[in-house]
């Protein structure tokens, strides 16, 4: 088999899970994406080591010892991503990657206390908030 068609497979399983990274907003989804990308580097990992070994008549298999690695790596990478994501879901509610990034930076769209600008407004006096309550 030509080298050719695990690199070209390896690329279009890369650029799936690239775009699932930069265009989904749930937080699983990304990992599964990047999971994608992980595997086209074993892919290409595996191939590229079956190509060389044939071509230098070489018997240490690198390649697929890298490979077994980043499977490894990546088994860990989801565990705990998928941990982190359920601890996140159970305090905010949400998985949404954008939601959670704008809870990160102190400035959450929801909430009314805040302006069009997302600049927090003053706090009411006691006495306006005892009138409001009336």
């Amino acid at each position: 088999m030509h080298l050719v068609y695990p690199a070209v497979l390896a690329a279009l399983l890369f650029c799936t899970g690239l775009y699932g990274v930069l265009a989904r907003r749930n937080a699983i989804l990304v990992l599964m994406s990047v999971e994608l990308m992980l595997n086209a580097v074993n892919l290409n990992l595996v191939a590229f080591d079956a190509w060389l070994s044939r071509a230098a008549e070489d018997t240490l298999h690198s390649g697929q010892a890298l490979a077994l690695f980043t499977i490894a790596i990546a088994a860990a990478e989801i565990g705990i991503g998928l941990a982190i994501v359920l601890a996140v879901y159970r305090n905010r509610g949400t998985s949404d990657v954008d939601r959670l990034r704008d809870t990160a930076e102190g400035h959450d769209p929801d909430a009314s206390d805040s302006d069009a600008t997302g600049r927090a407004l003053p706090a009411p006096a006691a006495g306006e908030k005892a009138e409001a309550t009336a």
